[in-house]
């Protein structure tokens, strides 16, 4: 029974979904304007194994992960994260390109990161930019419903006509008052309000023309916006950093809730910092990394994801040297077990019958329904690695019971999501031919006939991933 600590009722709860079989993720993506720094990789990461271990437990998932092309305005810091510079139109002066080339740019080392990461593409990377109009007609209804008004061009969420408003993180309109930090803005009716519309400068280069304004969203509506358009108006799970908590998703509450009148997703997950050295990530502490900068010190992104593997999600993790270091001899430890099993199940050397006890794949279960323990689960694994060699050195294992424990680690990194280097698989003529004929299906978003496809390669032995225009088959 998996259980999942819920930010919304700050405790862990049984997951159930709101339609048999099926799941929903919004996952909070990259404002593409730089590279996603270790930080947001690690957030990226628990979503992954989140949809890994759903996914392995039997569920269909639909995992939406947006692009924000615009509306990230630079003062984070500042409560309602509506003021300042807009990041996309800082890239800009920055790089003297036009906007699209600046997002198309971080978008695709976006996806390189991840795809480096093994992480499973998103069924969909929505664009801020390509959904303006449904922002626009959410932004209309929560001004006929009451809960937003405009004023010189400039659209706010009137945050007293929600009720709920700091349910989520503790930031009721009375903590507001006291202890935020926020920014006056003349046309506000209360400076806690937040922007869901703004007029834009003449020569500002992001704007669209509005009922009230020519202009551009603020930040916070585009995710509820794309995500009720992609996933329904009531959420399974989203997901997100523990600085997204407030206030960008307790917007996105305000906002949906306020649309439509419904609960807008049933559970929060939400990952906590992760720390260089102790201290927070920053570029003028010089402590600030990409995933090339891990790459070149020599490292494999695999050994960064196992470094987030061996820390729970909701606890900080601190990144240093060394502790990468120990993650990287980490995962040799395993991908040299695994290429000694292998050699014995293709060998097909017996050397005794007898039986090991249970591999362990019970207590690595156990360990992800608790709120998806990896490091507990990651402990099961090296216990199954000793006990194997131990085993192997004493001749009491044969290749049929080793077969079963490469088979029992296979499901287990189903979730880790480890990926270690292997020789070319040769793909049989038939299954290239599935698999072209597959993606002119996807193309012509036939997506019935395409997991039709999918499913009869897998009964080949194979299966596919799917990379935007392109796919990857393997051996299951």
């Amino acid at each position: 029974m998996l259980k999942l600590y819920n930010t919304l009722s700050k405790s862990k709860e049984e997951f159930k979904p709101i339609h048999k079989g099926k799941v929903s993720i919004y996952t909070c993506g990259p404002t593409v304007y730089d590279f996603a720094h270790i930080g947001n990789l690690r957030a990226y990461t628990a979503a992954d194994v989140l949809r890994r271990y759903l996914e392995y437990s039997g569920y269909e998932v639909r995992q939406i992960k947006n692009i924000t092309d615009v509306g990230h305005l630079t003062a984070d810091d500042i409560a309602q994260a509506d003021t300042g510079e807009d990041k996309m139109v800082k890239a800009v002066r920055r790089e003297k390109k036009t906007p699209e080339e600046i997002a198309n740019f971080y978008t695709e080392a976006f996806h390189r990161d991840e795809d480096a990461m093994n992480i499973l593409r998103s069924h969909f990377f929505p664009k801020a930019t390509a959904h303006i109009p449904q922002m626009i007609k959410m932004i209309q209804t929560l001004i006929e419903k009451g809960h937003a008004y405009e004023k010189n061009g400039n659209v706010f969420y009137d945050v007293t006509s929600f009720k709920d408003y700091g349910k989520l993180s503790g930031n009721t309109l009375d903590n507001l008052k006291v202890g935020a930090r926020l920014e006056e803005h003349p046309d506000k009716l209360h400076p806690w309000d937040f922007a869901l519309w703004l007029k834009a400068p003449a020569d500002h280069i992001l704007q669209w023309d509005s009922p009230w304004s020519r202009g551009y969203p603020g930040w916070h509506i585009e995710c509820s916006a794309m995500s009720i358009e992609y996933l329904g108006d009531t959420l399974d799970i989203h997901t997100g950093g523990e600085d997204h908590i407030f206030p960008h998703h307790e917007a996105e509450i305000a906002q949906s809730e306020g649309a439509t009148g419904k609960k807008f997703s049933n559970f929060w997950l939400h990952n906590r910092f992760l720390l260089v050295n102790g201290e927070k990530m920053s570029k003028s502490k010089g402590n600030f990394y990409i995933l090339k900068d891990i790459i070149d010190k020599g490292f494999d992104p695999m050994h960064l994801r196992l470094f987030y593997l061996s820390s729970h999600y909701r606890k900080q993790a601190d990144f240093s040297w060394p502790a990468l270091e120990q993650a990287k001899a980490n995962f040799e430890r395993i991908a040299e077990w695994r290429n000694k099993l292998q050699e014995i199940a293709k060998s097909g050397d017996s050397i005794s019958t007898m039986e090991i006890e249970s591999p362990g794949i019970a207590e690595f279960q156990a360990a992800l329904d608790d709120d998806l323990n990896t490091p507990l689960a990651l402990s099961h694994l090296y216990e199954l690695i000793t006990e194997t060699n131990k085993r192997i050195s004493e001749n009491k294992l044969s290749a049929e019971e080793i077969k079963e424990i490469l088979a029992t680690f296979e499901k287990m990194n189903k979730v880790f999501g480890l990926r270690f280097s292997e020789k070319e698989t040769e793909i049989p003529k038939e299954i290239k031919k599935i698999a072209e004929d597959r993606l002119t299906a996807r193309g012509k978003k036939d997506f019935q006939k395409s997991d039709e496809m999918r499913k009869e390669i897998e009964k080949m032995g194979f299966e596919i991933e799917d990379l935007d225009e392109k796919y990857k088959i393997r051996r299951k």
